[in-house]
């Protein structure tokens, strides 16, 4: 071997420990990024004639591992959503057992605050000519009504705040496309000209993850570098380059009438009942679902309760073939029978002629007629012990009624059971999603972790990478020291010929 040729494999020698030494820099400091980092690895060629030089860098991927720690964040961001909105609508029980009627009558669920009203009633039948009984009764009816109207508040606030939090979403998404179009393209022009891009490709995936946060996704990667990114329900977000318009339109606000609007991929719906490709995970998906479906089943059960009451309370005319009226409850323009009682719950109120608070005759719950027209007055003597029309509106409460199958619990029923049975529907409701996010919780760590495993940095594995490169950087310390003292010979015997 030449000591030019010996020159030039140190030198090479000495270009790769250095190449390897950045990465393994890199390497170090990636290993307590947050964010996700992949392992770089300084891929090693021996050169033809001798020596070496790094001819790539490249990442540490699984792909496998990374789809399923998107699917999982997905997933957990659906359950946290649904999980957050059904705490919400919890409040409008309180804390119920069934077992227990004292955490019942301390509730301040529909089902409870019927359950009191039905002993204040019952209470008064047994005393109907005392007033002070009357006026509780009546009391318990306008702290009933005030429940329903508060829950069927809490149900639109819930349903607007997710329909606010949908168009959060959105606009997420469309920012965090824009950010991906600007490293996907990156990553493309790298590729082709064979420059490292495993940083940019690092940052495509914290993209990636963060995308998958808000909807569920799942992303294909040519030959070229270039990605495809597809919603759960087979929807183009991102392809041949270029992202997709996502559109939302907020509701300004929300009653029990209101349908949210659809989220568009490109026109096409990706939520709602017109969405032929709906997503399925995701902030989204859990916000529409809390939205759409949970919240409007829970306001049908209260409209129900409500309409149970009317109906149950509703007076006959007494001196003809009238129509039946609202009686102690009562809601505005409403009529009977009720054909649609949607929304409902929120209008529902104690008839202000029966309500002493409101300048009302608390006696006329004995004796008919709050509707305001005498031909209705069930009592006409006003006999102190009649107790006629408290047993009918007992046996009123206590019969089976017919129910809308909007309501998702049951349609035929006693008003009590109904009521009941809407409380451990919710209650169900909120221990599955609770139990769901959990559990996607734990999921998430494992497959995150799985991640970090298959392709994140071990400390340990690069402290001996570092001893690998000192050998090899003493190896070609003591190569150039070699062609150092062999130079210095050749140059002094150069000296030492005769001229």
């Amino acid at each position: 071997m030449s000591l030019s040729s010996a020159t030039n494999i140190a030198r090479s020698g000495l270009n790769t420990v250095t190449a390897e030494s950045s990465v393994l820099s890199r390497n170090i400091s990636g290993a307590s990024d947050t964010a996700i980092y992949s392992r770089k690895i300084a891929n090693v060629i021996t050169m033809p004639g001798g020596g070496s030089q790094v001819a790539s860098i490249t990442r540490a991927t699984n792909l496998a591992v990374f789809g399923n720690m998107l699917s999982a964040t997905a997933a957990n961001a659906t359950q946290q959503a649904l999980s957050s909105g059904l705490d919400t609508l919890n409040q409008t029980i309180g804390n119920v057992s069934s077992s227990s009627s004292s955490s019942a009558s301390n509730s301040n669920s529909p089902a409870a605050l019927l359950s009191n009203f039905t002993n204040a009633l019952q209470s008064y039948q047994a005393s109907p000519g005392n007033l002070t009984l009357a006026s509780a009764a009546v009391s318990a009816a306008a702290t009933l009504t005030q429940g329903l109207n508060s829950a069927a508040a809490t149900v639109n606030q819930v349903r607007e705040q997710a329909d606010s939090g949908i168009a959060t979403s959105v606009q997420t998404i469309n920012s965090l496309l824009a950010q991906f179009q600007t490293v996907n393209t990156q990553i493309v022009n790298g590729t082709a000209t064979g420059s490292d891009v495993t940083d940019a490709q690092d940052s495509r995936d914290n993209i990636l993850t963060q995308l998958a946060q808000q909807i569920g996704i799942t992303a294909t990667t040519a030959a070229t570098g270039n990605m495809s990114i597809y919603t759960d329900g087979g929807v183009t977000l991102f392809q041949g380059g270029a992202a997709r318009s996502v559109t939302f339109t907020p509701a300004n606000s929300y009653t029990a009438a209101t349908t949210g609007n659809a989220v568009f991929v490109d026109g096409v719906p990706i939520t709602g009942a017109s969405a032929t490709m709906p997503t399925v995970s995701g902030t989204i998906a859990g916000l529409a679902t809390l939205r759409d479906n949970v919240a409007v089943t829970y306001q049908a059960q209260l409209d129900g309760i409500a309409g149970g009451l009317i109906k149950t309370f509703a007076e006959s005319d007494q001196a003809g073939p009238g129509p039946n009226l609202p009686g102690l409850f009562t809601a505005p323009a409403v009529t009977l029978p009720i054909i649609n009682p949607t929304g409902l719950a929120g209008q529902i109120t104690v008839n202000p002629n029966a309500d002493p608070n409101q300048g009302g005759n608390a006696l006329l719950l004995r004796d008919g007629g709050i509707s305001g027209n005498s031909n209705y007055t069930y009592n006409a003597s006003g006999d102190a012990s009649y107790t006629t029309r408290l047993t009918q509106l007992l046996t009123g409460l206590s019969a089976t009624q017919t129910f809308s199958a909007n309501g998702s619990i049951t349609t035929s029923a006693n008003l009590g059971n109904y009521a009941s049975a809407s409380v451990s529907w919710l209650e169900a409701q909120r221990s599955n999603a609770s139990s769901q996010s959990t559990y996607q919780s734990t999921l998430l760590n494992t497959a995150t972790t799985a991640l970090s495993n298959a392709t994140g940095v071990n400390i340990n594995d690069e402290m001996s990478k570092m001893l690998d490169i000192e050998r090899s950087y003493s190896a070609t310390a003591k190569l150039i020291s070699t062609i150092d003292t062999m130079f210095g010979t050749l140059l002094a015997d150069y000296g030492n010929i005769p001229a």
